[in-house]
């Protein structure tokens, strides 16, 4: 069965996690399995540049970061979250897709579905250029990259401040979930 991986770039446990789960659920109700990986809860340092994965085809920094890998290897689809950080993503996101070097040459997310979500402070809080840097991640590992394609939203996009805010962010809610069928749907027709 076809599974995706749902990434939470935020460091809390908020209104970023509600639009990833929101997205999550509507590929389950399509039949996919799906899993939540909370990238805040775990201990991922940053790239240190020392290129062993080149040669020994991982990353050799010992942490979080092989067990999240571990679980992208065979996944079909991915959906990241970020809350805005001065216009673009999270340092604990921005930290793990640094890391993937290694998985970009070996190419094991090459033809994977991509979803993108974002959440700023207000509607037009740099929720665009933190999806553009998601989506960018996405090209650069060749994955097919989707949108909300219900309403044509580049990704699913929440305005919140405090925690549990985005749960009253009704096109927040609707473009993320859009964005989880849109997934799914590629994810099916991809498997045949």
């Amino acid at each position: 069965m076809a599974t995706i991986i749902g990434l939470v770039g935020s460091p809390r446990d908020g209104n970023t996690k509600a639009l990833v789960v929101a997205a999550l659920s509507e590929a389950e109700a399509a039949g996919l399995t799906t899993e939540l990986v909370h990238l805040g809860r775990m201990s991922i340092a940053p790239c240190k540049a020392c290129d062993r994965c080149q040669k020994e085809d991982r990353c050799v920094e010992e942490d979080d970061f092989q067990k999240v890998a571990a679980k992208l290897d065979g996944a079909q689809g991915v959906v990241i979250g970020s809350p805005v950080y001065f216009g673009g993503v999270s340092a604990q996101l921005k930290a793990f897709m640094d890391r993937t070097r290694y998985i970009r040459r070996k190419e094991l997310l090459k033809d994977v579905v991509g979803g993108a979500i974002a959440v700023g402070a207000a509607r037009n809080g740099g929720q665009e250029t933190t999806i553009q840097q998601i989506h960018n991640f996405f090209f650069i590992q060749g994955m097919i990259v989707v949108s909300d394609e219900a309403t044509l939203h580049y990704g699913g996009t929440g305005c919140a401040k405090k925690k549990g805010e985005v749960e009253r962010d009704k096109e927040g809610l609707e473009t993320s979930r859009n964005l989880g069928r849109h997934v799914a749907s590629v994810v099916k027709k991809l498997s045949g």
